[in-house]
């Protein structure tokens, strides 16, 4: 076949992806091996791929064909979330631009839009992930919404109903005003804002006297159904048992006393509106106060606000402060930082509302979680530093809300037979329904047209927080073989932001439906953040197309630029030089390989000594590698393994090893050494092909003619064998010796075309064993020991050993004397500068650490190379 000139990623993509999908590389069915398992995070079925998705993606598929290479049986489950709120915002969009009001729809109406719109969008993003080349088993592909997943999803709910564990409840809850849902706790959240804090005054009833609250929320007053006031504040035992009257409405309200209130802040009086604050209610709650709703679920006031009926609640506190200043009811206004509770979807403002809910225990059901990671260690988390905030969301969990005021998703498998909130039960289906509710009422007369299904649907975490179990279809079939083989996991690969909504929620489930673990490493990848450290979003124009720079430098490039600032759990602040440099690397590789392919064989001419040393030492520095590979990927650090790749591929086999085995200009190599150099290719694409696949397939399927069962996705990953240390230490002490030559060379003009003599005192009693190579990078015409140092040479050392290549015609000794002797001079000068500042105690005593050690660093420095410059010069005079 003809090597183009040229790596052409674009060329090579979709051809070597063909022939994968083509061949079922990608698909796993159970076998006689060890099963090595990842789950996909399904991203949401409305999303397209962005630079989160590239990062997370990649290392997963990093991790899938490293398995697959060490001859693991290989599954990487796909998938799409559901996403209820996203997804039906996005519905109600699309309907209300061409004129369709979501409430004028029915359910199955409105269902049917959702479905037009899944199927017309669901697939974007996995298709996208195969031009990254995501080796992904496309036909395990599954969807939170398919029949099987939803039936799983039910299952589970009427499973935790039967335990005790489901419940119904009338609770404070946060209210989405926007997506006009309730949201769990954690999709909640806090940011501070500068906002305002409101003085008002109420007046007692039959008096002239006034108490003075504090709010930022003086919307709320017409809520009000107590003040509230420390039952030991004596500045106010004269109003036990009197009442105020709440301004603008003019509801009279009791003046209740509680130990809730902080006598020490603000005026000591608190007003509680318990339909509006969670404290509120426990305090209403207590007292038996009256509830007073004044929202409506988008947020404007209802008849309760009066004359402000209609009007956002935002547009409400602008006019009520007004009218309240007008009244002489607004004491003064000042500048306030809180925190407010925002909508992790809409980003809307959260509403604290009572409605009735479903609720899921948490309390035990998390015990077995916390154990597994915090404890015996049976699930652990990379960096492990998120053990902490592991910790405390696990031990301060609330009851999980798990409904939600949508119809896009689970609906909730309630059925209500009655008018009362107690007249329901909870089964798989409406038949099953009908027998519970017979049973339950002694009707023998019901029918399922009686029963009313729960019209909300279920939070879409409560689905997915059972994917690693239910793509298997462990909920449904707990025997079938495919879960009982796959299932628990291995690895899991998702970010931070959700290691409360998911991962910790899988591991809840997973203990709760399998007794164990659903997988044993989370490797938490950071967050892709502009060279700003802005965190990447449409709204800030920052974030790039990654098909767009997959266009630009290939998806080997965008994968290894990504990967080789990815340590995990930290941010990277992403440049496009980072995938400019990927595409470098694979430009290094590919002319590596068009080196070695051009050079002409021979069969019938012997190995070099230099070669043979060359070989025995790469294959040393390839098993060194590749234990540092084995190492960091135990330990999860994935840009360190790429890094310790990228080095001996472009350092020691492109910069080293090739140099020392390249045959003369216009001679032939001997099939020796070429069949070496080739093999050591082959090692380093193995190790190449999980962070760049296309490249590396290219290469390997040129090298020579494969069958379908010789293709580099499915080769064998190099065994490893004992390091040859002392032979790695060796050559490390050999490429100093070249690099001196080099930089006299280099200085003093000596063509490389022009032979050398190398003169050495051994001081050092160094192995000869790499004279070889010395000889050959150098070209030394002459490499000799001598005991004393030789007069009339350029000299330098490499430790104790001492280094001389005699003068030739090409240098001008007298301007060399000149040269160095004010090179000497400077650097005396230099010496001189930093001594006196490591001399003022002051400057050592109070300079932090590290900048009295770069003094020190620079000192060092200097008195090397004075010594080596006096060596020179001695040498010359």
């Amino acid at each position: 076949m003809t090597i183009p000139a040229q790596f052409d990623a674009k060329a090579v993509e979709q051809k070597w992806y063909d022939y994968w999908m083509k061949n079922n590389y990608f698909h796993s069915e159970p076998d006689h091996r060890t099963p090595y398992t990842i789950v996909i995070p399904p991203p949401n079925v409305t999303g397209v791929l962005h630079m989160g998705h590239m990062l997370n993606n990649t290392i997963q598929d990093v991790l899938i064909r490293r398995a697959r290479l060490k001859g693991f049986n290989a599954c990487w489950v796909p998938g799409t979330d559901h996403a209820s709120i996203a997804t039906e915002a996005k519905v109600v969009a699309k309907l209300k631009a061409e004129g369709i009001n979501k409430n004028d729809l029915s359910r199955e109406e409105f269902l049917k839009h959702a479905w037009e719109w899944t199927d017309k969008y669901g697939g974007v993003i996995l298709d996208q992930l195969k031009k990254l080349g995501a080796s992904c088993d496309w036909e395990r592909t599954k969807f939170t919404m398919d029949p099987d997943m939803s039936a799983s999803v039910i299952r589970s709910f009427v499973d935790l109903y039967n335990k005790g564990l489901i419940y119904r409840g009338y609770r404070m809850v946060n209210w989405d005003p926007e997506a006009k849902t309730t949201l769990s706790d954690e999709e909640v959240i806090y940011e501070e804002r500068q906002g305002k804090l409101y003085h008002l005054r109420y007046q007692i009833e039959d008096s002239e006297e006034y108490v003075t609250i504090a709010t930022t929320r003086p919307e709320t007053i017409l809520g009000d159904t107590a003040i509230c006031i420390h039952p030991e504040d004596e500045r106010y035992f004269h109003l036990k048992g009197k009442r105020v009257i709440v301004p603008i409405c003019n509801r009279v309200i009791p003046i209740i006393f509680d130990e809730y209130v902080d006598m020490e802040f603000g005026t000591g009086c608190l007003k509680v509106t318990p339909a509006h604050d969670v404290n509120d209610k426990e305090l209403g709650e207590k007292h038996n106060l009256e509830i007073i709703d004044i929202f409506n679920d988008d947020a404007t006031l209802n008849a309760f606000g009066l004359h402000y009926q209609g009007k956002d609640r935002f547009v409400v506190r602008e006019e009520i402060a007004q009218e309240l200043e007008t009244l002489g009811a607004l004491v003064k206004v000042e500048t306030h930082i809180n925190k407010v509770g925002t909508s992790e979807r809409t980003k809307a403002v959260i509403e604290p509302r009572l409605s009735d809910q479903w609720f899921l225990k948490m309390e035990d059901l998390v015990k077995p979680a916390i154990k597994a990671v915090l404890e015996t260690e049976d699930v652990k988390l990379y960096p492990s530093r998120f053990n902490n905030t592991y910790r405390h969301w696990m031990e301060n969990i609330r009851d999980w809300n798990i409904s939600r005021q949508l119809w896009w998703g689970q609906q909730i498998p309630a059925y209500y037979y009655g008018d009362g909130k107690e007249d329901f039960v909870v089964a798989e289906t409406r038949e099953e329904a009908l027998a519970l509710a017979i049973q339950k009422t002694g009707n023998q007369i019901l029918t399922a047209d009686d029963l009313r299904q729960d019209v909300d649907a279920l939070d879409t975490w409560f689905s997915s927080w059972l994917w690693p179990i239910s793509v298997f279809g462990g909920i449904m079939d707990p025997e079938n073989p495919e879960y009982k083989y796959y299932y628990p996991t291995n690895d899991l690969v998702t970010g931070p932001d959700i290691l409360f909504f998911w991962v910790a929620r899988m591991i809840i489930a997973g203990y709760e439906y399998a007794g164990e673990k659903p997988f044993t490493n989370v490797y938490l990848t950071g967050l892709v953040r502009d060279n700003q450290r802005r965190k990447m979003s449409k709204s800030l124009g920052n974030s790039p197309d990654p098909l767009d720079l997959i266009e630009k430098f290939g998806a080997d490039g965008v994968r290894a630029g990504l990967l080789l600032s990815a340590a995990a759990g930290n941010d990277i602040l992403f440049d496009e030089e980072l995938c400019n440099q990927g595409k470098a690397f694979s430009n290094k590789i590919w002319n590596a390989f068009r080196l070695i392919k051009g050079w002409e064989v021979s069969e019938s001419i012997a190995q070099p000594e230099y070669a043979k040393v060359a070989v025995e030492w790469y294959e040393a520095k390839l098993q060194k590698t590749l234990a540092e590979i084995e190492d960091h990927f135990e330990k999860y650090r994935i840009s360190d393994a790429l890094m310790a790749t990228y080095k001996l591929v472009w350092d020691d086999f492109c910069s080293w090893f090739l140099e020392m085995i390249k045959p003369g200009y216009q001679q032939p190599i001997d099939s020796v050494t070429f069949n070496s150099a080739i093999e050591m290719l082959e090692a380093n694409l193995k190790l190449l092909h999980p962070f760049m696949p296309f490249l590396t397939e290219e290469i390997w399927q040129h090298i020579a003619e494969r069958s379908e069962k010789e293709a580099l996705i499915i080769a064998e990953w190099p065994k490893a064998q004992t390091v040859n240390e002392t032979l790695i230490a060796e050559f490390d002490f050999a490429t100093e010796v070249i690099s001196g030559i080099r930089t006299i060379r280099k200085d003093k003009n000596i063509p490389f075309k022009d032979t050398i003599e190398l003169k050495v005192v051994n001081n050092e009693n160094a192995t000869t064993f790499f004279d070889v190579i010395i000889t050959k990078l150098g070209n030394i015409s002459a490499l000799e020991y001598v005991t004393d140092k030789v007069d009339g040479a350029l000299s330098y050392r490499v430790k104790s050993n001492e280094y001389f290549i005699p003068i030739t015609g090409n240098i001008n000794v007298e301007e060399e004397i000149t040269k160095l002797t004010e090179e000497l001079n400077y650097n005396k000068g230099f010496l001189k500068s930093v001594q006196a500042k490591l001399a003022n105690e002051k400057f050592v005593n109070s300079a932090p650490e590290k900048v009295v050690a770069i003094e020190r660093q620079k000192e060092a420095d200097a008195l090397a190379k004075i010594a080596t410059i006096e060596q020179s010069l001695a040498g010359l005079q």
